[in-house]
C-alpha cells in the first residue's frame, strides 16, 4: 500500500468511536443453539453500549430489531435507509442495525483494521479472510468491511477505505503496543494456508501497512479445539506499552503445560522498544470446558475486550472468573471491570475478543 503518510496501528486502549459485530443467524454454525447465543450476544452489546457505540451487521434487519428490542426500551428508531436504523440509547451513543449478509460472526478476523496517519486520517484496511486457512467457508464474510462502507456511509464518515484483500490478515492474529510494536504468532502467520509468506516479509508487510518498526514473534502456545493456528488474541495481548497479560497453566497434568510454560519462557525473554523486561501479568488458565463429545473448549481468560472506560473479561462459570478480573483491574485501575458469560461462544471455538472489532475515534 503506497502512501505518502506515516501509519500507525492505534493500541486497543486509545479511544474507540464503535464496536461492530456479526448478529448470528440460522446460516451461521450458531443455528443449534441460536436463541442461547444471542442472549450472549445480547449481554455483550448491553456491556459495550454502557460506555460507546455498537454496530451491529446482520442477514435481515427486521429479524435483528426483534432481536434486538429488549436494548431498545421504547427509543425511537432512526431509518437512514432500507438496510440501516439507528437507535439512540444516550448522549453520542447509538445502537446502529446494518443489513449485510455473512457467513459467520467472527468480527475480530473480517472486520476492518483501522491506522492512522499522521496527518490525522483514519484509514480501514479490508484485508482478506479465508475462514482461517480455507477450514471454513468465508466469501460473504470477506466482503463485509467494502459492503459497511457502500450500505451505510454516515456510520463510517470520517474513515477512508482501502482494499489490501490480496493479503490474508485476521485481527485476532496481532496484538500492537500503538507505538510501533506487533506481537503475533508464528504457527498462524507464517502458516501456508495464510500467505505463504516468510518471516522477513511479514515484517516488511507491517512496516508498510501499520508503521511497525519491531515484531515480536511467539513459537510457542496453543489451545485445544482452537480453529485459528494460535491466535495471539488468545494467548498474550498488549494492556500498555510496557505491560503483557498472558495465560499461565501451573498444573502440569494439563495438556497445556508444556506448551504455555514454553511461551512463557519466550515473553520473559521480550524486551520493550528501549531494551526492558515487560511487565508480565499471568491470567489463570480457564476451568476445562468440554463439548458434546469430550472434546476440549479453547476457553481463555486472554479474550478480553478493551472499551473505553472499562475492560469486558470473558467469564466460564467457574471460580478462575474472580482471579482473571482481579489480575485485570490491577493492570488497569481506572477503568471498570465488566463480564460476559461466554460460554456459549467457545461452543464455535472463540470467546468475546474475537465477535468484536473496535473501531478508533477519528482524529
Amino acid at each position: 500500500m503506497k502512501t505518502n503518510h506515516r501509519l500507525r496501528l492505534p493500541a486497543e486502549w486509545e479511544l474507540q468511536r464503535f464496536v461492530l459485530l456479526a448478529l448470528p443467524h440460522l446460516a451461521t454454525d450458531w443455528a443449534y443453539i441460536l436463541e442461547e447465543v444471542r442472549r450472549c450476544y445480547l449481554e455483550a452489546i448491553r456491556t459495550i453500549l454502557r460506555y460507546e457505540s455498537v454496530v451491529v451487521v446482520c442477514n435481515d434487519i427486521d429479524e435483528a430489531e426483534r432481536c434486538l428490542q429488549p436494548l431498545l426500551d421504547g427509543r425511537q428508531r432512526h431509518t437512514e435507509s432500507s438496510a440501516v436504523r439507528s437507535f439512540v440509547i444516550s448522549h453520542g451513543v447509538r445502537l446502529v442495525a446494518v443489513e449485510i449478509p455473512t457467513n459467520d460472526t467472527w468480527a475480530r478476523d473480517f472486520g476492518g483494521i483501522t491506522v492512522v496517519d499522521d496527518s490525522g486520517g483514519n484509514i480501514v484496511l479490508d484485508f482478506g479472510f479465508n475462514g482461517w486457512g480455507l477450514k471454513f467457508a468465508a466469501n460473504l464474510d470477506n466482503l463485509v468491511t467494502r459492503r459497511l462502507f457502500d450500505t451505510a456511509p454516515n456510520i463510517v464518515d470520517g474513515y477512508s477505505y482501502r482494499d489490501c484483500r490480496r493479503i490474508v490478515l485476521e485481527g485476532g492474529s496481532i496484538e500492537t503496543d500503538g507505538c510501533g510494536t506487533i506481537l503475533t504468532s508464528s504457527r498462524c502467520l507464517l502458516s501456508d494456508n495464510r500467505n505463504g509468506m516468510s518471516r522477513q516479509e511479514i515484517e516488511q508487510l507491517f512496516g508498510e501497512y501499520f508503521g511497525a518498526c519491531r515484531t515480536l514473534w511467539l513459537e510457542h502456545g496453543a489451545l485445544q479445539g482452537d480453529d485459528t493456528d494460535s491466535h495471539i488474541d488468545t494467548l498474550a495481548r498488549f494492556c500498555d506499552p510496557t505491560t503483557i497479560a498472558y495465560v499461565q497453566c501451573t498444573d502440569a497434568a494439563d495438556e497445556h503445560y508444556d506448551e504455555l510454560r514454553a511461551m512463557e519462557d519466550e515473553l520473559r525473554k521480550f524486551r520493550t522498544a528501549d531494551g526492558k523486561p515487560y511487565r508480565l501479568i499471568p491470567l489463570p488458565m480457564a476451568e476445562k470446558v468440554v463439548d458434546s463429545d469430550g472434546q476440549r473448549l479453547p476457553a481463555t481468560y486472554a479474550n478480553f475486550l478493551i472499551i473505553n472506560g472499562a475492560v469486558i473479561v470473558p467469564s466460564y462459570g467457574s471460580p478462575k472468573d474472580a482471579i482473571a478480573e482481579a489480575q485485570l483491574q490491577s493492570i488497569f485501575p481506572d477503568r471498570t471491570i465488566e463480564t460476559v458469560d461466554c460460554l456459549p461462544l467457545i461452543c464455535q471455538h472463540g470467546s468475546l475478543h474475537c465477535i468484536t472489532m473496535q473501531f478508533p475515534a477519528c482524529c
